[in-house]
């Protein structure tokens, strides 16, 4: 074998077997249970070169393949460890590898990942002010590098900062988290803090370059051009259309206030410091690999996608790609395909594009969903009818616009403007032409926002599932709760110009209700009633309501 990655079902070991075996390495994995093979799998990559081996770095070593790079990225990467388990695998477990490694007669390099911040530490870890994951991998640093020297094993340490990308959820995510949900109401540290980034994909790149070169030198892979924090926190909050704070609360005072009032982990606060790190000997080594680090901005914008996308780790996203995009003056979330869609699927009220998830499934083509403005994840605009142009400005093809209860609205004046630019209308459960929802007169903003996801699913008289979890999270998000109820009643107050409308819509139009939610009103289009269904029959019953949108699209 060429290699073996321990820690090879991390964030950071499973990037690095891909970019191994991309490389055309023979590759032994170090894994407890076979995540690894999946997730390569799932983004197409080529597992022939890979062999699983099974390794606890917890305990003493034995019977793995011999191999001339071994890779150590297995570490306990959290806050509020026990002091004993964090040292179990940052330096029992790391210092288990070393000697694993000084076993083997053709060993070109031992790579071990430690810290940007561990590294440049010195004197003896202080597990009370540090916490249990920063000291124990500086204990384990410093462990490491005297049994090297005593064994005489080519050990090089690489020292990242924070790594970010799909699937980190710790580190600066929390403040990204925080920032989303409304929750930073000030930044911590002061104007000149610096928190450091590198993406995933570039350290797995960067890291294969290490056994070929000279021995002896330790790399701290960041990027030296990541802005301050405060500039960081405001790249962010413009893409995902939030405020950003301006405020600052020193280290100091942080360290001094409850937890429960500054919403800071006292272990992240060591990481919130002015220094800077000597990066040149790894910027070096990747000019000589051809290595460039991507634009720090990009990196944080395309990696705070992934963070909504995800929910911050609680969920995963069910149709790509996904993003922000500016709309019509709204931060936009958009999902699936931007130019040549066959349905464009906008969603009804209290919910968000995840409503979809279900019937586009059952679906034949490509589709595209969006938040509405001011709905879900997408910041307020001034027009909903400018928006939702804007937000088809690119499409190229002609596709079915499907849109429901309070979309209804937007999507008829839509057709009705633009019949060219349609092949039908579909119309799924048309607040206009149906009794108000007796919630409304029952919720105020504040009591909305609250509801949890079993709450809301009992209110909306849906089965509860990841679609009304997402709905939930959104509507805790400030400002949320009381558009949705504003566009609610706004849609009501314009019924009889809808009605009016429906009459003189040009594009061919299908509705399609819930048996259990009937119109209230007479019409002269194709009406389909799903037997059993509500006012979400995409939701409780998405195949039927696929057939009907089939073959509405036939009929077209």
């Amino acid at each position: 074998m060429d290699a073996l990655v321990f820690g090879a079902t991390g964030f950071l070991g499973r990037s690095l077997v891909a970019e191994l075996l991309a490389r055309g390495q023979r590759v032994a994995a170090a894994v407890r249970t076979d995540t690894l093979t999946p997730w390569l799998l799932d983004r197409g990559g080529d597992i022939g070169g890979l062999t699983l081996v099974t390794a606890d770095i917890r305990h003493p070593l034995t019977g793995l393949p011999e191999v001339r790079d071994v890779y150590n990225t297995a570490g306990r990467y959290a806050f509020g460890l026990d002091a004993t388990a964090a040292r179990a695998t940052n330096v029992t477990g790391a210092l288990h590898v070393l000697e694993w490694a000084a076993t083997l007669p053709e060993l070109r390099r031992l790579v071990h990942i430690s810290g940007y911040r561990v590294s440049a530490a010195t004197g003896e870890p202080d597990y009370a002010r540090l916490g249990a994951y920063e000291a124990s991998k500086f204990e384990g640093d410093l462990a490491l590098r005297a049994r090297a020297h005593q064994l005489g094993v080519p050990l090089t340490i690489a020292n990242p900062s924070a790594v970010i990308g799909p699937g980190q959820y710790i580190g600066p995510a929390t403040l990204i988290e925080q920032l989303w949900g409304g929750r930073l109401p000030a930044l911590p540290g002061g104007p000149d803090t610096f928190v450091p980034i590198v993406t995933v994909d570039y350290l797995a790149q960067f890291l294969p370059e290490i056994p070929g070169s000279p021995a002896g030198e330790h790399y701290w892979v960041l990027d030296d051009t990541t802005p301050a924090l405060p500039e960081l926190i405001v790249t962010v909050a413009e893409h995902l259309g939030v405020p950003a704070p301006r405020g600052h609360i020193p280290v100091g005072l942080l360290r001094r206030l409850p937890r429960a009032l500054t919403g800071a982990d006292p272990e992240t606060l060591s990481f919130l410091s002015t220094d800077r790190y000597p990066t040149a000997s790894a910027r070096a080594l990747a000019a000589d690999a051809g290595l460039e680090m991507p634009s720090a901005a990009v990196a944080l914008r395309e990696w705070a996608d992934e963070l909504v996308a995800a929910r911050f780790g609680a969920a995963a996203p069910w149709l790509s790609p996904y993003g922000f995009h500016e709309v019509a003056g709204s931060r936009t979330w958009v999902i699936g395909e931007r130019e040549r869609p066959e349905y464009v699927l906008l969603h009804g009220l209290p919910m968000n594009a995840d409503l979809w998830e279900s019937l586009a499934a059952q679906l034949p083509g490509p589709v595209l969903a969006a938040d509405l403005p001011g709905q879900g994840r997408s910041s307020a605009a001034p027009s909903v009818d400018a928006w939702l142009v804007d937000l088809l400005g690119p499409v190229r093809t002609r596709p079915v616009l499907i849109a429901h209860s309070a979309a209804c609205a937007p999507a008829l004046r839509f057709a009705a403007e633009h019949p060219d630019r349609l092949g039908g209308l579909v119309l799924i459960s048309p607040a206009f032409l149906q009794k108000p929802a007796g919630w409304l007169t029952r919720w105020s903003a504040p009591m909305l926002r609250r509801l949890s996801a079993e709450r809301l699913a009992r209110t909306l008289e849906i089965p509860g599932g990841e679609e009304v979890r997402s709905a939930a999270a959104d509507l805790g998000r400030p400002g949320v709760a009381r558009r949705v109820l504003a566009a609610l009643r706004a849609d009501i107050a314009d019924r009889s110009r809808s009605r009016a409308l429906l009459d003189r819509v040009r594009v061919p139009v299908r509705i399609i209700t819930g048996s259990l939610d009937p119109l209230t009103a007479t019409v002269d289009h194709p009406v389909i009633e799903i037997p059993g269904a509500g006012h979400y029959p995409q939701l409780t019953h998405p195949a039927e309501v696929a057939t009907q949108v089939i073959s509405a699209v036939a009929i077209a």
